[in-house]
């Protein structure tokens, strides 16, 4: 298969299934529905919003796509290869273009090693650079990130919870990807810090050409740094589209209760009604044989895609 002009990843039909064992033989009586039937397509220099609430398989899907989960079923495509069936000796070319921000930058960083080990480490990891070179590269990757260079010595409890994030986004730039998973990056952080660290990315998007899939729970977020939005609801994508689509024509159900919880700081903007729902999420464990139903779907146009009911 050949990638489409611009396009970086292509995901077809993605799923994540874990085992339900119960009883003193643990035998399987079911399954976690994590991710179900999910695709979608991240061209160079887009940034995908994959938005939802907690448990809804956003952060599974993003692990999927790096390997670093193995899928039940789908196809992955990077660059018209197909990645995810390689081994893990064959899927570390891949490694340097895709790469990774986590919620937790405490929990993703090396608290014994200092700051500028940690961001060489990838680079050592995959490259013969000299010495000289690597701490040169490490120097410049700090500056783009905002951190100063006396802070190259320090430990991670050293540095505020932005300035630990910045950090993570130095070592994930390391390798000069083409394409960052950002799961929940800058969720943990202050609202200001948060808003900083943003820009952040926006900005090295813009310099150095960066794709994102950007995943959070906040919509407000999203809908900052997307230029498309896909909206995942039980396991499943609801609702895909271009972020002026999506935010200002929400058309499904569980799309318009994301829009309704955001709050609007203009006065001269007419509030919206948030209501809360004291509705149950329903359990996405699924029985043994489970078949998800198929799904029909209504094009909006200029890719503007709603999921509209289900057949049994």
């Amino acid at each position: 298969m050949n990638a489409p002009a611009g396009i970086l990843l292509e995901v077809e039909h993605l799923t994540k299934h874990y085992p339900v064992r119960r009883g003193v033989f643990s035998r399987v009586s079911g399954a976690v529905h994590a991710v179900d039937d999910v695709s979608f397509r991240i061209a160079e220099r887009e940034t995908l919003g994959l938005v939802g609430e907690s448990g809804c398989g956003k952060s599974t899907s993003g692990k999927a796509v790096l390997r670093l989960i193995e899928p039940t079923a789908g196809v992955i495509w990077w660059r018209g290869q197909r990645i995810d069936r390689l081994s893990p000796g064959e899927m570390r070319p891949y490694r340097r273009e895709l790469q990774a921000v986590f919620q937790d930058p405490y929990s993703s960083l090396n608290p014994r090693m200092r700051a500028a080990d940690i961001v060489a480490e990838p680079i050592r990891n995959f490259e013969s650079a000299a010495k000289g070179e690597i701490a040169d590269r490490v120097a410049s990757l700090f500056a783009k990130v905002g951190l100063r260079p006396d802070q190259l010595v320090k430990y991670p409890y050293e540095f505020s919870g932005g300035q630990r994030q910045r950090l993570c986004i130095a070592r994930a730039l390391g390798l000069a990807p083409e394409l960052i998973v950002a799961d929940e990056a800058v969720s943990a952080l202050d609202v200001s810090i948060k808003a900083q660290v943003l820009n952040l990315m926006m900005d090295l998007q813009s310099e150095l050409g960066l794709a994102y899939l950007f995943i959070s729970h906040d919509m407000a977020v999203v809908e900052r740094v997307s230029h498309r939005i896909a909206v995942m609801y039980l396991g499943e994508i609801v609702e895909i589209g271009p972020r002026a689509a999506i935010i200002e024509d929400p058309r499904h159900p569980y799309t318009r209760k994301l829009m309704a919880a955001v709050p609007v700081p203009d006065p001269a903007r007419p509030r919206r009604r948030i209501s809360l729902s004291n509705e149950e999420i329903p359990s996405p464990v699924r029985p043994v044989g489970h078949r998800p139903p198929m799904r029909t779907w209504r094009d909006l146009g200029a890719g503007h895609l709603v999921q509209e009911t289900a057949t049994p």
